[in-house]
This record gives C-alpha cells, sequence and structure tokens, in this order.
C-alpha cells in the first residue's frame, strides 16, 4: 500500500494507474485510475494475470511483459517497458509500464507495484522527442552507459555536448582518466569501483575535464545494472552540469571563511586592546600611586625606571596595533607584477649578517610561476618574516636549509609560494589552531614575541590570498601561500 501520499495524489492528477502485487497473484489489487484508463467495470473485473492477458494486453506485447513480470515478483528485477492495453472500446492505448524503482521519485510501499502511464504527445516515450530534449537540454543532463559484457561506453549527444565532444566521438572505459580532473581521478575511481563490485550507487559532485581541457563541475549520478542472475553487468546513470552554480557556492564559501578570519582578527584586537592596553595602564597608574606614597628619593628613582619600562611595552604594544591597522588601509595600494627572484634577492641583502651568522643555505625554484601581481612592500615582508624565523628556529644539530619554490594552482587561476626549512619544527596537535595567533609563541626563544606570523596571514589574507603550514618536530616546517 502506498505511504507517499503527495505522490499517490500525483497519480490521481495525471491519471497514473498502478497494479500492486500481492504475496500470490489472487491478492493482487488494481487502482481506481488503472480501472478508468481502461473504462473497466470494477464490479465485473478482478485483478488477474489471466485477465491481463487474454482480454487487456496486446498479444505481441504479452511474451516481454511476462518475463518482466515474472522476474520482478519473484526475482525484483525492475523493469520499464511500452506497453499497448486495450480498453472496454476494444481500442488499444499506449502506456509505459514500470516498476516501482524506475519512478522518478522515492515511493513508499509496503508492497511492490506497477505502474501504467498513459502515453501523450508530450511524453517521453512517445514517437515525439520533444519533452525529453527539452528536459536534458534545459536542465544540462546527459546520460551515460558502461557495458561490461560488450566492454563498450556510451554517452548521449547532450552528455558529448556538456564535455564539447563531437557527436562522432566514442567514449572509452580505458581513457576515463582524460575526463576527470587530476585531483578528482581517485573519487571517481574509488566510486565506479565500488558500484561495479558491491553494487552501492552513487550520487556526487566531481570536476570532468571538457574536450578542450578546461574544468567544469558536474553532479554524477550512477547505479549498477543486473542480469537476471543478479550480476553487475554494467552501470548507467547522468551528470548535470552545475559548474555555474557550484563556482558561486564556493565563492560564497570563501566569502563566508574571509569574514570568520576577518572576525577571529577583530577578536584578537579587541583582546589587545581590552586586555594588554588595560594591563598596562593599570601598572602605570600603581606605579605612580607608589611613586607619591614613597619618600625616600632611591626608591622613588627605582620605580620611576620602571615607569620607563612600562612606557616602552605601552609603545610596542601600540606600534603592533598601528601595524595592523595600517594592513587593512594599504591593502588597497596598486598592485604590480613582481618577480619572485628580484623579491628574494632583495630580502637577502637585507639580512645577510643574520643568514651568515646562522649558516644558512637558502635555495629557490621560480621556474614554474615566476611572477606575481602584488603589493612589493607585502611580499617582501612575508618572504622576509618566514626566512628570518627558520634561521631563528634553526635544527641545534644541523645547518639551516632553506627553499623557496612556486608554482601554477591546479585550477589554472593564480599560484602559491611554498618556503621549506629543516628547523625544529612546530608540534601541529598541540599548537595547530593557534600558530597565527597574535603573541602566540611556540618554542623557548627569549626573543620570540608572537606577532610575525599574526602579520604575516593579515598581509596575505588583505589580499585575498591564504597560507598553511606542514611541519614535523625536528624535521622542520613548510608554509603554503596561495595567492
Amino acid at each position: 500500500m502506498l505511504a507517499n501520499k503527495l505522490f499517490e495524489n500525483t497519480l490521481k492528477k495525471f491519471d497514473i494507474g498502478y497494479w500492486e502485487l500481492g504475496k500470490h497473484s489472487p491478492n493482487d489489487k488494481w487502482s481506481k485510475e488503472f480501472y478508468n484508463n481502461l473504462k473497466l467495470d470494477t464490479e465485473k473485473v478482478s485483478p488477474s494475470i489471466d485477465f491481463f492477458k487474454n482480454e487487456i494486453i496486446h498479444p505481441e506485447d504479452y511474451d516481454f511483459f511476462d518475463k518482466n513480470y515474472t522476474s520482478y515478483r519473484i526475482n525484483n528485477l525492475n523493469f520499464r517497458q511500452k506497453i499497448r492495453l486495450k480498453n472496454n472500446f476494444n481500442t488499444y492505448l499506449e502506456f509505459i509500464c514500470y516498476s516501482a524503482e524506475e519512478a522518478p521519485v522515492n515511493i513508499k510501499s509496503d508492497t511492490k507495484l506497477l505502474f501504467f502511464q498513459k502515453i501523450t504527445e508530450f511524453n517521453e516515450d512517445s514517437n515525439n522527442p520533444f519533452h525529453y530534449q527539452e528536459t536534458v537540454t534545459m536542465s544540462s543532463t546527459g546520460s551515460w552507459f558502461v557495458d561490461f559484457k560488450n566492454k563498450k561506453s556510451y554517452w548521449d549527444p547532450e552528455a558529448k555536448k556538456i564535455l564539447g565532444y563531437p557527436n562522432e566521438y566514442e567514449p572509452s572505459l580505458s581513457k576515463s582518466h582524460l575526463y576527470y580532473t587530476e585531483d578528482c581521478r581517485q573519487q571517481a575511481a574509488n566510486l565506479f569501483l565500488s558500484c561495479c563490485t558491491t553494487g552501492k550507487p552513487f550520487n556526487t559532485e566531481i570536476k570532468m575535464l571538457t574536450y578542450q581541457g578546461n574544468e567544469i563541475w558536474v553532479r554524477s549520478i550512477g547505479k549498477p545494472i543486473h542480469d537476471t542472475q543478479h550480476t553487475i553487468i554494467g552501470i548507467k546513470g547522468v551528470f548535470q552540469n552545475i559548474d555555474e552554480a557550484k563556482k558561486k557556492e564556493l565563492t560564497l564559501q570563501k566569502s563566508i571563511n574571509i569574514i570568520a578570519s576577518q572576525n577571529n582578527r577583530l577578536f584578537n584586537f579587541a583582546h589587545i586592546v581590552s586586555h594588554n592596553l588595560r594591563s598596562h595602564s593599570s601598572n602605570l597608574s600603581l606605579l605612580v600611586q607608589l611613586i607619591e606614597s614613597v619618600d625616600d628619593p632611591a626608591e622613588k628613582g627605582e620605580l620611576i625606571s620602571e615607569v620607563k619600562n612600562i612606557g616602552e611595552n605601552l609603545n610596542t604594544t601600540i606600534e603592533h596595533l598601528n601595524e595592523i591597522v595600517t594592513i587593512h588601509t594599504n591593502n588597497k595600494q596598486k598592485r604590480k607584477d613582481i618577480q619572485f627572484k628580484d623579491t628574494l634577492l632583495l630580502v637577502t641583502n637585507s639580512i645577510r649578517n643574520i643568514i651568515t651568522s646562522g649558516n644558512a643555505t637558502i635555495t629557490s625554484d621560480f621556474n614554474e610561476y615566476p611572477q606575481v601581481r602584488y603589493i612589493a612592500a607585502y611580499l617582501e615582508s612575508i618572504i622576509l618574516n618566514l626566512i628570518t624565523n627558520a634561521i631563528k628556529y634553526k635544527h641545534p644539530d644541523r645547518d639551516t636549509k632553506i627553499h623557496l619554490k612556486t608554482g601554477k594552482s591546479k585550477n589554472g587561476q593564480g599560484g602559491y609560494l611554498k618556503i621549506s626549512d629543516n628547523g625544529i619544527g612546530i608540534d601541529l596537535n598541540t599548537f595547530g589552531d593557534q600558530i597565527f595567533g597574535m603573541y602566540k609563541t611556540f618554542h623557548n626563544n627569549t626573543d620570540a614575541v608572537g606577532i610575525g606570523l599574526f602579520i604575516t596571514k593579515n598581509q596575505i589574507e588583505s589580499l585575498n590570498g591564504s597560507i598553511s603550514v606542514e611541519s614535523q618536530v625536528g624535521k622542520g616546517t613548510t608554509f603554503t601561500i596561495t595567492f
């Protein structure tokens, strides 16, 4: 019995009749719409396969239907076929007969169901292909089929159109690696292998490559095809072009991430203002009160020198805050094309004494992505900070080696810069969520302030980039900046 009331109402609206299969043939039921479509009298005609065979179905269609009907009733093998049924006026009408699992929506039912849908001029299975063709075109949905028995693959014209392949192109399973982007090939292989070995259907979003080599997002849906012995003999499915919607979704997610990052920076800023500055001002106020209450000149002198220290600390904190504000004020500066090798030369010349004293060796490979359109001062600051950090946190048992490498992003938009070292590394399991925080330090260096990485991250994100870190304690660290 149908449990999906919405679908049952749809059946009534479109005059779709159904045949409810009981555990035994005498328990079968025909719906009201089934009787109405064939103008049968419910009082005179009882549901039975014999009556259906002898009085309703066209003789030429029965053998095929009988095989499908029996396989569905006994072995749960789904089917869909065109069929001609005779009404009470001895006129044959065309229907599409399909099992419940072949219906366009999920049907909840306690029993097996066969549906009989009248073919009209707008039906996708009629001689007029208007409805089907318009549907697949307007929804950018292509069909595909992989036949294991004959070792063939098939795409319909819309599938070829979506991927930009000519109509005469014949797809092949052996060329499947050409159809997906490099980062999605393993995902595609896993889904396909799972479907053809365990029968698990899939419904996923994945990046494919067009004939011209462009990346597009598609929704790919597939399910296995079984023979009468329940052996998987193929996979059929569809894929829909969702490139525009997916890119909007990714852009929105990127905006959300930027907003979250900005909120985090604001939180840090507010923390410094409310905590650090208040701490300095409270200490200063307390010292002034002590100075006023002390008569001994020597003791007063000591307290006054302490005021000087607090003043210097207060000035440093204000400078840090000003530096953060300046980043977001200056991010509208005019960008220009900058050669990485020129920036690295400028930085290394400015810290040559530090490099020499740290026995550091710096190498680079900028061939794949030699330049970036950026704010020059920011790029200098980023490279300077990461190189000096690598030298500062060198491993005590070996000389420092630093390597800078650039490359193009996989999507072809923008590039990246990796700065790797062989230093003492960072325990990311402990400090991973704090590494770019303000005034966060992870080693015992007395001169560590915890402002450098925070400033670097702000500079990069102010220009819509990102920075990530990989590190192993005792082996080294790699920072990756994307532009």
